[in-house]
Parts: C-alpha cells; sequence; structure tokens
C-alpha cells in the first residue's frame, strides 16, 4: 500500500511548494485536483493537451519520488442546471483524460439530479414513501443517472480509465450497494472510491463496506478521513445534520482527522479487510476536521497511518 493525499487540501499553496511538503512527510502519492467542487488550483485541466506542461509536471512529480494516484474532479455532472451540469462534466473529462496519462483512476461523485426534468436543484430521496419520492428515484436513476454514466463508461473504457465514486449523502450513489448498482447497470469502469467517514454517520460498517466492494471487484481508491458521532445531539436531532460544519457543538457529527474519531480497533481492521480485498493502492488523506489546523490535522494523520497500513507485500506462510 501506499499513503497519499487529496491535493485539494494545499490549495493556498503553490504546486512545488505543495510537492515539497509531500515529500518532506514521507508520502508516496497525491491526488490531484482538476475541477468541480476541489476546484483547479494548478491549473490542470486540459494539461493532457500540453505535452511540455505534462512532461513538466511528470518530472516535478519524479524529483519527489511522489505517484499520481487519482485525478479528483468530485461534482454534480448530472446538476439539472445546465450551466452547472456542463462545467461539472468538462472537469470529468479532464480528470478522465489527465488519469490516461498517469495510469490511474478518476474521482467524482455519482451527482444528483433533480426530481424531474423541469426541476432546477438537486432532490436527494432518503425514503420510499409517500410515492412522490418512490418516483422520483426511479426517474433519477432510469432517466439520469444510468444513461449519463454508460456514456461515460464507454468513453472512460476507450482511453483505459475507471471512475471511482465517492459514495457521499446528498449525492444518490450515497453508499456501497448503490456503487454496485450503478456499476451493475453502467459498465465495469465504474466502481468505489471507498471513503470510510461518510459511512459512519450513514450507520454503515466502513469493513464490511471494503469486502463487499471488494467482492464485487470495485475497489479502484480508498480516502482516508475519520468521523465522529456526537451523541448528545444525535441522540436528539438523527444524523441527517444540516447544521453549519462549524458548529461542532450542536451537530450529530463532524469529521476528524484519522485517530481523532476512530482508533486501531477500527483503522486495522479496515486496512486489513482492504488487503485481504487485494487492494495495494493508495490510501489518500482528506482532512476536514474543523478543530485543527491543515498542517497539525494532516500531519497528525500521516503520523497515524504510517503505523497502520501495511506497505509490503504479504509473503508465505512460514509457520507451517
Amino acid at each position: 500500500m501506499k499513503l497519499g493525499v487529496m491535493g485539494a487540501l494545499f490549495t493556498g499553496m503553490k504546486l512545488d511548494d505543495a510537492l515539497d511538503y509531500c515529500q518532506e512527510v514521507g508520502l508516496d502519492a497525491i491526488e490531484l485536483p482538476v475541477g468541480a467542487y476541489p476546484g483547479d488550483p494548478w491549473k490542470l485541466a486540459g494539461i493532457h493537451k500540453n505535452k511540455k506542461k505534462l512532461a513538466e509536471l511528470k518530472k516535478k512529480l519524479a524529483d519527489r519520488e511522489l505517484e499520481v494516484q487519482g485525478i479528483a474532479a468530485h461534482g454534480n455532472p448530472v446538476h439539472p442546471n445546465k450551466k452547472i451540469a456542463a462545467a461539472h462534466q468538462k472537469a470529468h473529462r479532464d480528470a478522465v483524460m489527465l488519469a490516461a496519462e498517469f495510469k490511474t483512476v478518476a474521482i467524482n461523485f455519482s451527482g444528483c439530479p433533480g426530481g424531474g426534468p423541469n426541476d432546477k436543484t438537486p432532490n436527494w430521496v432518503t425514503c420510499p414513501w409517500p410515492d412522490d419520492f418512490t418516483e422520483i428515484s426511479e426517474y433519477q436513476w432510469e432517466k439520469v443517472l444510468i444513461p449519463f454514466w454508460k456514456k461515460e463508461n464507454d468513453f472512460a473504457a476507450k482511453v483505459g480509465v475507471k471512475i471511482a465514486f465517492e459514495a457521499h449523502p446528498g449525492m444518490t450513489v450515497s453508499n456501497p450497494e448503490a456503487i454496485v448498482r450503478l456499476r451493475k447497470a453502467a459498465g465495469k469502469q465504474l466502481g468505489a472510491n471507498l471513503d470510510p467517514s461518510h459511512f459512519f454517520w450513514q450507520g454503515i460498517d466502513p469493513v464490511m463496506a471494503a469486502k463487499y466492494l471488494g467482492e464485487n471487484k470495485c475497489l479502484f481508491h480508498v480516502h482516508a478521513k475519520d468521523c465522529a458521532i456526537h451523541g448528545w445531539n444525535a441522540g436528539t436531532c438523527g444524523n441527517l445534520d444540516t447544521k453549519s460544519y462549524g458548529e461542532v457543538l450542536q451537530r450529530g457529527w463532524v469529521f476528524r482527522t484519522c485517530g481523532y474519531g476512530h482508533g486501531d480497533d477500527f483503522w486495522k481492521p479496515f486496512v486489513s479487510m482492504l488487503r485481504m480485498q487485494g487492494y495495494d493502492g493508495v490510501i489518500s488523506i482528506e482532512h476536514e476536521d474543523s478543530l485543527m489546523s491543515v498542517n497539525e490535522g494532516f500531519e497528525k494523520a500521516v503520523e497515524y497511518l504510517q503505523g497502520v497500513i501495511l506497505y509490503e507485500k504479504t509473503g508465505q506462510a512460514w509457520w507451517f
């Protein structure tokens, strides 16, 4: 396995400085953002068309012994606002084309359509009744998501790239079962970016998620981000919480730096399950802990995960 970082964390830094920092703390890889919600801080969108700039980027990475594992363009390419959808679709295609250059995965959300063809905003359905919600869900899957991602699956297949969905609440694909559903309906280039933080507060076991996604041959990428459930609030407001992430004491849950939401009792079995399912790629740190600065939270995550992930390949069972 390799330890990396979701590069959008360093949006305020120049690319050279960010890469130097990654090398300094001992990372093996970086996940590069190219647009949509993560932004394009280093103007990498479309760089696949410029051989000189692409070569310069590859040299910067090689000089620091860093690999690119993942091109991020998390967005809503099926947004009912056509302007937003078009921008996020372009970011996705840029991600796919740059991923092809680095022989890695393109990472995105599934997106969330409106509740019908005339809606102007996304509509995330969380229950089947009243029947309106079931009808919305059927429209979103059959009329929007599956046709769109079939097309993107076929395009990605032509350039040899896999697409890893981060199952995120607010997006139609918000859990492991939905990832597999979309994969079966739209194509085998589609799979998972497993981020355990989004599963904890949905009541999903990330270790079982890793097992399920691995058994369905679609464990393409992994984010390392933690989450803490605040029982003193979740017990009365639940976990579908729309309060600001900054309202730490009022929320039912908050994102935490790895090791501060869950300890070895989670992270070691999680990493072990990834290995059992044949995953030997990057564990990409995504730091969104509102109780820590960018640097402190990131460096604590690096230190913690360096003691947890499994770097060397398995050997033979020498004891029998």
